[in-house]
């Protein structure tokens, strides 16, 4: 009798999780929503949460609470949501590295990038671009390829540290146009910029927000856009894709929760939050950011991480770059 009833309780077991899980969905949300930000206050990533929190809880009958929780690369904050219950109380607004990126640049993560993170929706593009000193003597894409690989070695490019998202697109650049130019990483954006301005290192392919003003002060000169479309803040200046075919390294920012959540909470919040995105003032004040709101069903946010991760794999895997 003791096989029979211990199969029973298990079964048991199951049908009482499962009816909570369906209670959950049909009432959600039924307390306030965490917005977990792995980064700190201030950033973009941060700002742009805000900006979406207060519409996004008025959507939801709950207030939309944003938690700053930075450090490692972003994977403590994202580290938070995977263990935390499926019930979609808890979000991620998160940036390729939790899920695309890190997985590749560290030895080791406390969560399954795939497993215990699901994409939700997509949020937006922050769309970056190439910029270089103006004593550089270059215009134009195909001007800078020449130079490099007429003086190998002798350029330098900035990011704001190793394995961010101005390193990884430096590296894609070498990559794509087979050119051999020098990582020069900082502590954070504003000190790369001070030295790129001063002439101490030459190009950087970073956030078109960050160097918008510099650009138009004619401190820095653009030369092209890291996305597949032109940046309306910057509408003539050519995309890197129409040199190098299908060049994309503009971070995607995204909604997730974590893996297991039922599909019917999931299904609601990418309602919910392409409402959101459609609104007209929030579009232009992203616009203003250098961020290109890009709305998503969640198979097409899914698939589209998949294919980052795999195309950030290859490009990580060929330069040996690493987090320590």
């Amino acid at each position: 009798m003791t096989r029979p009833f211990a199969c029973w309780h298990r079964a048991l077991a199951i049908a009482s999780l499962a009816a909570t899980c369906l209670a959950q969905a049909q009432t959600y949300p039924n307390r306030p929503v965490h917005f977990v930000v792995p980064f700190a206050a201030g950033g973009g990533s941060d700002v742009m949460a805000r900006l979406i929190a207060e519409p996004l809880s008025q959507r939801l009958g709950q207030p939309v609470i944003v938690e700053n929780k930075p450090g490692a690369n972003a994977t403590i904050g994202a580290d938070y949501v995977a263990r935390s219950a499926p019930d979609g109380l808890n979000m991620l607004h998160t940036s390729p590295g939790p899920q695309i990126t890190n997985p590749f640049l560290m030895a080791k993560l406390p969560y399954d990038p795939v497993k215990d993170l699901l994409p939700v929706a997509r949020l937006g593009v922050f769309v970056n671009v190439l910029v270089v000193n103006p004593r550089l003597p270059v215009k134009n894409v195909a001007e800078l390829v020449a130079y490099a690989k007429a003086n190998p070695g002798k350029l330098s490019f900035a990011s704001p540290g190793i394995g961010s998202g101005g390193h990884l697109a430096g590296e894609y650049l070498k990559r794509v146009a087979g050119i051999e130019i020098v990582h020069v990483p900082y502590k954070g954006t504003g000190a790369a910029i001070q030295d790129l301005v001063a002439g101490n290192v030459q190009l950087s392919l970073d956030s078109i927000a960050a160097f918008l003003p510099l650009i138009k002060s004619g401190q820095l000169r653009a030369i092209a856009v890291g996305h597949v479309q032109r940046s309306p803040s910057l509408p003539d200046v050519p995309t890197l894709a129409e040199t190098f075919a299908g060049f994309d390294a503009a971070p995607m920012n995204y909604l997730a929760v974590r893996g297991g959540t039922p599909p019917e909470i999931v299904a609601q919040l990418n309602r919910e939050v392409n409402v959101v995105l459609g609104a007209p003032v929030l579009r232009q004040r992203l616009l203003e950011m250098g961020v290109l709101v890009a709305p998503s069903t969640p198979d097409e946010i899914v698939r589209q991480v998949n294919s980052e991760r795999e195309k950030w794999k290859r490009i990580i895997e060929a330069s040996g770059v690493k987090v320590e």
